[in-house]
């Protein structure tokens, strides 16, 4: 049990309060101006040590700048082009701000005020990650009794505002295709298929099942810094998405002569292919289409798998069937991202159900029935 005790100051009486931690260690807190303070103290110490709350007084003295080294360490589990945005994010914002100070001393206005001070040079993205990198290193500390609670939870974040998705027609997709020669097939598969750029450059021919019109998505061929880095999906999770006829036939063309292990849409080394940057195939290709056509928009690669999306909703699809299509973690996230397309389609729902109304009622009572006589 802890015990108070009162001691002489030049200021006056104080008290201290010692127990033991639940390491059986002896300890003491002084300065207690009133008994009764140190005995409410001591109480929660005996209510902390009973509920596994107890915290150290010293364990608040290591730094973010110690325990982000350690939890950058444990970050093995993330993509390399994950980690890299992480380890920015770390070494431009987190380190130099929180670096020094002790977890101990971080209150959740400290955080708040980082947050707004960011907001002056940073967009809501780049708030978000960084608050993210250090929000998880104080999780870990709490996690370890280093602290009671998260002082950055609860902190408010910017709204980031998405981007408005840019869209192709079925016939500028077709007409994208034909503008890119010998990669007809993959902007085919981009926009028919939605696979990430990655996912497509790490695709080799024993992926494909032609005559089922189907793609197993195992590898994922991403561009970092300028280099390929290889792993798996976005999300971890293979998949098996289904693509139409037309795909399927620029993809045979696209394997003639090659082997299982070779890769589908290699560069001109035969290795992966980058994503397309600055003057390029893609940019040479876009700017034919808008020459042609002055309302095919100004699209980055990314556009392609938007694309896909819109034609899934377009052709009925459900969202769960996209979900899985997409590689999505969740048909959440799908809604979130693809949601006001949905929307798009309410009048037709409606139309939908006009029609299926009128067909039951035919059926049920039809023209040259008693019932309709009675009509």
């Amino acid at each position: 049990m802890a015990t108070v005790s009162e001691y002489a100051t030049k200021a006056g009486t104080r008290y201290e309060v010692r127990y033991r931690t639940p390491d059986h260690q002896t300890t003491r807190k002084r300065g207690f101006k009133t008994k009764r303070d140190a005995n409410a103290y001591a109480a929660r110490v005996e209510v902390d040590k009973q509920t596994g709350a107890f915290v150290q007084q010293s364990a608040g003295r290591a730094t973010i700048g110690e325990l982000g080294v350690e939890w950058l360490g444990r970050q093995a589990h993330l993509k390399p082009s994950s980690a890299r945005v992480v380890k920015s994010a770390w070494d431009n914002h987190v380190q130099p701000k929180w670096g020094q100070t002790p977890v101990g001393r971080i209150k959740r206005t400290h955080v708040q005020q980082w947050v707004a001070d960011m907001s002056v040079d940073s967009g809501p993205v780049t708030i978000t990650r960084c608050f993210g990198v250090l929000a998880s290193i104080l999780d870990d500390a709490v996690a370890d009794r280093l602290l009671v609670v998260n002082p950055a939870r609860g902190v408010k974040l910017p709204r980031r505002k998405r981007g408005e998705q840019t869209y192709l027609t079925m016939a500028q997709l077709q007409a994208l295709a034909e503008q890119v020669g010998e990669r007809r097939g993959l902007v085919l598969l981009l926009g028919f298929g939605g696979l990430r750029f990655g996912e497509a450059a790490g695709l080799r021919v024993r992926h494909l099942d032609l005559l089922r019109r189907r793609v197993r998505v195992v590898e994922n061929a991403v561009t970092v810094a300028g280099r390929v880095e290889l792993g798996s999906p976005k999300s971890h999770a293979q998949r098996t998405i289904a693509v139409p006829r037309l795909v399927t036939e620029a993809l045979a063309r696209q394997c003639e002569g090659k082997g299982r292990d070779d890769i589908v849409f290699p560069n001109v080394r035969g290795g992966h292919m980058t994503l397309p940057s600055g003057k390029s195939w893609w940019s040479g290709a876009v700017e034919r289409c808008q020459a042609g056509d002055p309302s095919f928009p100004q699209i980055g690669v990314h556009a392609l798998r938007h694309t896909a999306a819109s034609l899934m909703i377009a052709a009925g699809a459900n969202p769960k069937a996209i979900q899985a299509q997409l590689g999505h973690a969740s048909a959440t996230l799908t809604m979130d991202r693809y949601g006001h397309l949905f929307a798009d389609q309410l009048g037709d729902l409606a139309d939908a159900l006009d029609a299926a109304a009128a067909e039951s009622v035919s059926k049920a009572c039809p023209e040259d029935s008693p019932e309709a006589a009675l009509g």
